[in-house]
């Protein structure tokens, strides 16, 4: 199947959600072990119709869904070499899954939106996880207006979508504390903490801790004092069924408090 054959989305196998850890943008361009595991997960992935990806860098007030027959890549970042600024990711979007999607976040009143294209909280992953991408790829906002709860409320709605061939990633970093990045990539306690005891609540899918973060820990306002990388991990939760076993990876530190966590659906 072409994008161009693609009038709408037909029943398939449960696909898998995934959540990634995205890190520094230089892993766009860069080899290592992070982003040898995105290309071997992205291998191992069944055909979709479509991938979506929930980025901790499109944050909203209100949920937009992106339905430009083409995406921009933008690059939102600033002081990297310049090799970063000239990556091409060429993708499709689709109007018609933009339409499905926001068709099942109706009574959250989602819009759709041809005007921001792909972050680097999504190509920077997808460089690697679908080099050449054959599927129409959309991104879903956050709206940063709601409280933690309210993602899980919303994503949960899209859960349906995943029997029709619709590939859900969401793109963040559990533990984000650009203030306290250790250039020698030294590891710091409570980052390597908070990590394991929120892989203790997602591996439970104790959804009603992994909503009140600050309440798991004294060090949980360290790993997160800005919920924004944070919330992708919840969308992803949200779309998981509660019997559906999870499979790690990337599970170090970068920088000693940007948790790599990466996880996917069995």
């Amino acid at each position: 199947m072409t994008i161009s054959d693609l009038s709408n989305l037909k029943p398939t196998e449960k696909m898998p959600v995934i959540f990634v850890g995205h890190g520094n943008p230089m892993n766009a361009i860069s080899d290592n072990s992070f982003t040898r595991s995105w290309g071997r997960v992205g291998k191992a992935l069944p055909k979709p119709q479509a991938i979506v990806v929930i980025s901790a860098h499109w944050l909203t007030d209100g949920t937009s869904i992106t339905d430009a027959p083409k995406n921009r890549v933008i690059y939102d970042f600033y002081g990297f070499p310049d090799q970063l600024y000239k990556v091409r990711y060429d993708s499709e979007g689709s109007d018609v899954i933009a339409r499905e999607l926001r068709k099942a976040l109706i009574k959250y009143e989602a819009v759709l939106d041809n005007t921001w294209g792909l972050d680097h909280g999504t190509w920077s992953v997808l460089k690697h996880l679908a080099p050449e991408p054959e599927v129409p790829i959309l991104q879903i906002s956050l709206d940063y207006t709601r409280p933690l709860e309210y993602v899980i409320d919303i994503f949960k709605e899209l859960r349906k979508l995943r029997d029709k061939g619709v590939i859900f990633i969401g793109s963040g970093n559990i533990v984000h504390n650009l203030g306290l990045v250790d250039w020698s990539n030294r590891k710091l306690s409570w980052a390597e903490e908070f990590d394991s005891i929120s892989k203790d609540m997602i591996s439970k899918h104790d959804i009603k801790s992994l909503i009140n973060p600050y309440k798991l820990s004294n060090i949980s306002r360290l790993a997160i004092p800005n919920d924004d990388h944070y919330r992708p991990m919840l969308a992803s939760m949200a779309l998981i069924d509660k019997d559906e076993e999870l499979e790690y990876f990337n599970e170090d530190m970068d920088l000693g408090s940007i948790g790599m966590r990466s996880f996917i659906t069995k």
